[in-house]
């Protein structure tokens, strides 16, 4: 559970990029708009590289928050294209309807129904308390001994990715769970073992992200823009069968990693066996509405696992009808209210707005033109697969520590990546494939806990310090990025992906 800012904390000045980032972002996008039009580029998508520039430097400084962020692009696209010549016909401008029907087309995204979607069932199992007893279950399950404890950490991060589609639920749902067990042990908060379950719960459910299409927003966006600009869907077992190893092998290396860089004080923890046995007879029976998330939960697993096999619904329909389902009085496990209250709506609105950037460079030219640049600039041309996917991702990874959200970071980067991907002349180079690898690497927040919301949410027990996030979050990044080489080189390419 995060704890309050202290008076001192409240007071420290904000950094400067903060306090400065809408400025420098205005700026920016003025330099971009007054610079002359290059050959090859429309009016319009100069304008679209400007607010494009100014939307990194916004996510990157955290000048505003996400939802406002999210009306200013809008408001920006809406006259900046408006009064721009039609890239389909320069005699004649835009017009702020048009681009205002651009900016919002997002929102007709079916990506964004599943993440909308996605956030109900975390608001369900949230409302009936069910994501808690699953992991106190596995917990109970795995005995005091704390590299046992770690290891149930881990695992629990893995069983809630198949049924709580929303990262930051998933670890808001673990942490104080693991607080309790910290305290419940007699533990001291700053102890290495606190700081050691802390840091796992945020890293497993970031490294789950890559294993299961529906755990995170942001393979949401490059399922969107994979299927509007390739015209190919990838269901959710193409993408289990592809990630899965992937995210397993991590799994172990981070229990490895942990358990070598933080070793905790004692290899057994007196009374935690009972804690989380007390924990769980608190919890008491199974309710009603638990055994009917369950069920509706279980079920819609099965219909993500088994489309295009079983049946021909794809994973956005079938989302939608369990929320319907989880709505209905009398089948339902929560009304409208109680979910409303639950749900961050910032999330969805940055989503659709991500969505809408991201068709808008396509649209006006603006990403065919970057990608020209960048193919040219790193001479990807004609270079093997393996290298332009060791090049693209070694960028992402970098361009990452700026970013404080893997939802804005593959909103920004993987229309451009998939351009890149379609002008390089490497025969054979699976764009669909190598463009889902790469989304992989766009939930590498390993390193800082700025990174990604998840860490933010542990980093706020104060249980650990950032140097030992950076400490262990390193040598993660690291051979996770050398996974994605090997895999690329061997388990992908026999896939057909490379």
């Amino acid at each position: 559970m995060p704890t309050s800012v202290s008076p001192l904390t409240s007071l420290a000045p904000e950094p400067f990029m903060k306090r400065y980032g809408l400025a420098i972002s205005l700026i920016a996008l003025l330099i971009i708009m007054i610079l002359p039009t290059p050959d090859g580029l429309p009016v319009a998508g100069q304008r679209m590289l400007g607010i494009l520039l100014f939307s990194i430097i916004i996510w990157m400084t955290d000048a505003i928050s996400y939802p406002v962020s999210a009306a200013i692009i809008m408001a920006l696209m809406s006259f900046l294209l408006g009064m721009s010549p039609d890239v389909a016909n320069p005699k004649e401008l835009l017009g702020t309807t048009k681009a205002l029907t651009l900016a919002l087309g997002g929102f007709s995204n079916t990506a964004l129904a599943l993440v909308g979607g996605a956030l109900f069932i975390a608001a369900a199992m949230m409302q009936t308390g069910l994501d808690r007893r699953i992991a106190l279950v596995v917990l109970s399950k795995i005995g005091a001994k704390t590299n046992r404890v770690l290891a149930g950490v881990i695992l629990v991060g893995f069983i809630l990715s198949f049924f709580v589609p929303s990262t930051t639920a998933r670890v808001s749902c673990m942490v104080p769970i693991v607080m309790g067990i910290i305290l419940a042990f007699g533990v001291d908060k700053k102890s290495r073992f606190a700081a050691v379950m802390m840091i796992a719960t945020a890293q497993a459910d970031s490294i789950w992200n890559v294993g299961i299409k529906t755990a995170a927003a942001q393979n949401m966006i490059a399922m969107g823009f994979i299927e509007k600009q390739l015209g190919k869907y990838i269901t959710w077992l193409d993408w289990f069968v592809a990630a899965a190893p992937f995210a397993l092998i991590m799994s172990i290396v981070l229990y490895y990693v942990l358990l070598k860089l933080i070793p905790p004080e004692t290899e057994e923890v007196a009374g935690g066996k009972e804690a989380i046995a007390r924990a769980l007879s608190e919890l008491g029976p199974m309710t009603l509405s638990e055994k009917k998330l369950m069920a509706m939960s279980v079920l819609l697993l099965f219909f993500w696992s088994t489309e295009k096999i079983v049946h021909p619904f794809d994973t956005s329909s079938t989302t939608i009808a369990a929320i319907a389902l989880m709505l209905l009085p009398g089948i339902g496990v929560m009304t409208w209210k109680q979910a409303q209250e639950k749900i961050p709506w910032g999330t969805l609105i940055l989503f659709g707005v991500g969505i809408s950037l991201g068709s808008a460079l396509l649209s006006t030219k603006a990403a065919a033109w970057l990608a020209k640049i960048i193919v040219g600039l790193f001479g990807l041309q004609t270079m093997p697969a393996l290298i332009i996917l060791a090049v693209i991702a070694a960028f992402l990874i970098i361009i990452h520590l700026g970013f404080a959200s893997a939802t804005a970071l593959a909103a920004a980067m993987i229309p451009i990546i998939i351009t890149i991907l379609q002008s390089v002349k490497t025969p054979g180079i699976n764009v669909v494939g190598m463009t889902m690898i790469l989304q992989y690497v766009v939930s590498f927040g390993f390193i800082l806990p700025v990174n990604a919301p998840q860490n933010m949410v542990a980093y706020g027990t104060e249980t650990f310090e950032v140097r030992d996030f950076i400490k262990t979050g390193i040598p993660l990044t690291i051979i996770a990025y050398l996974l994605i080489l090997l895999l690329g080189a061997t388990y992908w390419k026999w896939l057909g992906l490379v």
